[in-house]
Parts: structure tokens; C-alpha cells; sequence
């Protein structure tokens, strides 16, 4: 029995979430749906017009959010993640303690430097734009990387975000390789559009010869492929993962489940914020089959799970509604 079902590895940042409308990009040069990667002056210039009064801080990141959500469902997750020796770093450390998941944060052996932060923008058609200062975390490296965890996990989930660094990519393929040698499956999030667009060649490196199970939505899949319809998208993607999931938003999602194709139908919602959407859906289904569930029974609790984010602010569930849609799915 291994003492956790996943261990993820991926940027540790403080998610700052707030409301604007979209004349705040235009007079901001932001550009709109995207995740920028920013230095700390161009950050600070962004909060100094912002009312961080009523922003939303939580301890995030990608893959971050993914290993909260396994631990609210109930499963037994770990993040291997790097903050500062600031006031942020404390935050993250006692946010992600309280969410229940595991990690290799200690404050004796914490770095002076500055903790990362994800400015998280969402405008009234619910899309998020992200501006991101990765501060400590850009330093992430094979150090870094708690190899006893991952030997230790059913699967290893791995966060594209790190792979706009040489140091991150090394570090990625490190856990890889440690995981395949241990007999830990690898479960891997394209994270974003742009992680595909500017650095496929990278990617393809981490990926290797495969990976067992694989998350994107259609615009990454088709940006990687270099296909321009799903249809042919989904049939490259056997080539490189043993499973994947591309997720459709409101169109629900599609599973390949090794063998044939599942489709997973969309539930009903009022979308007002999409921030953590896919890091839910990739928790939930990672809960699920780590956990005795069909694909189909865990593509059915992420889209649940998924559906409930997007009709709320934050990326995160509060832990009575983890428990309701597990009873949802299991009446």
C-alpha cells in the first residue's frame, strides 16, 4: 500500500484573485485570457491599481490546486514545491498544511528570496488572464524534487509551468525517470496554451516515449499535435500518452481510456469564474482512479467538480462540497 495516491511537482504560488472588467486590460497592457509571465516591477505596478481588499488569496499554482482538490475528495496527496523565507512563503506553508496535503515545506530549511505570485484577473464572461511573478520557484530544480514521495505515490503529476526554465525541465524529466523506475505511473497537465505554443520541443522531451496519463483541453491538444481539428488531435496523442483526457469546457470532456474513446457529458452551470477549472478537473479524476473508480466514473465526478468551480469564485471547493458531489456520484 503506498502511503499517498499522487504526488505532483509544479510552480508554488499565491493565487491573488480579483474582479475587473476588460477596459482594466486595455488601460493596463494586459493581454486578455492568457498566463504572462512577468518580472516583480511589472507585478507591483499591476497591484498598485488593483483594491487588494477584496482580492482572494489562497496557496495555488497548478498543480498545487490539482493535489488540494485529491486531499478535499479524500485522497492522500503530496506537493514537492519550493517558497521563501517571507511572509508568503509562511502562508503557503500553513494554507497548504490546513488543506490537508502533504509536503516537503520546513521552515527551518526555507530560502531568503521572494515567494511567487499568480495575479489571477476574471472578467464578467468568467475567462481568467493571469500575470505571474515566479519569484523563488523559477528556481525549482532536481533538488528540489522529493524522490521518497514519489516512489511512495501511486502516480506522479507533473505541472507544464515548469518547463519555461532549463532548470524545471530537468527537474521534470528527473521525477520522471524516477517514478518509471519505481514503478510509479506519470500523469502530466500541458497546463496552459502557451506552455505548448513556445515550448513544444521542450515538452516533447519531458514526455518522452509516453507518459500513462495525459491532461489537456482542445486548443492544447491541437497547438501540440499540429492538428487543426480534435478528431485527428486525439488519434496523435496515442502516440505519446497510454490514457489522456482533453477537457471541452462547457462541452464536457473526452477520455481515451486506453482502448476506445469515452465522452464525458458537461452539467449544467452559470459560469462566472473558469480560474481552476481544469487543475479541479484533473484532481477529481486523479482522486477517482486512485481510488477504485472507472475512467468513467472519475471523468463524471471532475465534471461535476469542474462545473461547480467555474459557478463560484476561487479555484478551490469548500470541503462540504467535495463531500456533497462524492455523494452526488454515489447516492
Amino acid at each position: 500500500m503506498k502511503k499517498y495516491d499522487v504526488t505532483g511537482i509544479g510552480n508554488a504560488l499565491v493565487d491573488i484573485e480579483f474582479k475587473v472588467k476588460d477596459q482594466f486590460f486595455a488601460d493596463n497592457d494586459v493581454e486578455k485570457g492568457l498566463m504572462t509571465l512577468v518580472d516583480e516591477d511589472r507585478q507591483n505596478a499591476l497591484m498598485a491599481v488593483i483594491n487588494t481588499e477584496e482580492a482572494k488569496k489562497q496557496c495555488g499554482g497548478s498543480a498545487g490546486n490539482t493535489v488540494i482538490a485529491i486531499s478535499q475528495f479524500g485522497g492522500k496527496s503530496y506537493y514537492s514545491c519550493k517558497v521563501a523565507n517571507d511572509e508568503l512563503g509562511h502562508f503557503y506553508m500553513n494554507d497548504m498544511k490546513d488543506a490537508g496535503v502533504s509536503h516537503n515545506l520546513n521552515e527551518s530549511i526555507l530560502a531568503e528570496g521572494i515567494t511567487g505570485k499568480c495575479l489571477v484577473m476574471v472578467t464578467e464572461d468568467a475567462e481568467r488572464t493571469m500575470n505571474t511573478f515566479l519569484g523563488i520557484t523559477e528556481t525549482y530544480s532536481t533538488a528540489d524534487v522529493d524522490e521518497a514521495a514519489i516512489k511512495d505515490s501511486q502516480y506522479l503529476y507533473i505541472e507544464g509551468y515548469l518547463i519555461t526554465s532549463e532548470n524545471g525541465k530537468q527537474a521534470m524529466k528527473h521525477a520522471k525517470k524516477v517514478a518509471e523506475e519505481n514503478g510509479v505511473k506519470v500523469a502530466m497537465t500541458f497546463s496552459d496554451p502557451a506552455m505548448v505554443k513556445y515550448f513544444g520541443e521542450p515538452m516533447t522531451e519531458v514526455i518522452g516515449a509516453s507518459v500513462d496519463l495525459l491532461f489537456a483541453n482542445e486548443e492544447e491538444a491541437m497547438i501540440f499535435t499540429g492538428k487543426d481539428n480534435l478528431l485527428d488531435a486525439r488519434e496523435e496523442l496515442k502516440k505519446v500518452a497510454k490514457h489522456f483526457v482533453i477537457t471541452q469546457g462547457k462541452n464536457g470532456a473526452m477520455i481515451f481510456d486506453g482502448d476506445t474513446f469515452i465522452d464525458i457529458e458537461p452539467y449544467a452551470t452559470t459560469a462566472i469564474d473558469s480560474n481552476g477549472a481544469g487543475d479541479m478537473f484533473a484532481g477529481a479524476f486523479m482522486y477517482g482512479v486512485t481510488n477504485g473508480h472507472s475512467y468513467a466514473s472519475s471523468g463524471k465526478l471532475a465534471s461535476m467538480a469542474s462545473s461547480k468551480i467555474v459557478s463560484q469564485f476561487g479555484p478551490r471547493l469548500q470541503w462540504h462540497e467535495a463531500k456533497d458531489i462524492l455523494a452526488k456520484l454515489n447516492p
